[in-house]
């Protein structure tokens, strides 16, 4: 199944979700029940806060895919050339070649998203998430800001 394909079984579980939990919080609120009020309102409170991490991934996900095909209709998404090992991970010495090479084309261009995307990519063939993400999260801000 496709990521896209998974996006769309998540959105429509979470909205599930939130209309079950919803007609229950709201069946616990009207009860009339001091505890049964306080559990009604934390049942309709969790799944809204589910429903806005849904929500901020998915929209993350969709801003990555637009700065992906604007860099490959630019002809700027790096060419995965890498040495793989058995497994189908990057080969950690390309990776760090790869990195080295983002990492200095993000400080000779600091305002520009498209070394920060790549520097992403380099962070993720480099199997650090953390920092890919964070990358990735300036990219974005750099490309909603043009």
């Amino acid at each position: 199944m496709s990521p896209r394909a998974w996006a769309v079984v998540l959105v429509i579980a979470v909205a599930g979700y939130l209309f079950l939990a919803g007609a229950r919080g709201v069946a616990l609120i009207t009860s009339g029940q001091v505890v049964a009020v306080a559990l009604g309102i934390a049942v309709l409170v969790v799944p809204f806060i589910g429903a806005w991490v849904v929500w901020r991934e998915v929209s993350f996900g969709y801003a990555m895919q637009q700065m992906g095909r604007q860099l490959q209709a630019e002809g700027d998404l790096p060419v995965d050339d890498f040495e793989r090992t058995p497994s189908g991970r990057i080969v950690q010495e390309d990776a760090q070649r790869f990195f080295a090479a983002e990492r200095e084309r993000v400080e000779a261009t600091p305002d520009d998203w498209r070394a920060w995307y790549r520097l992403g990519l380099a962070y993720d063939a480099g199997r650090d998430r953390r920092r890919a993400r964070e990358a990735m999260r300036r990219a974005r801000a750099l490309f909603e800001s043009k």
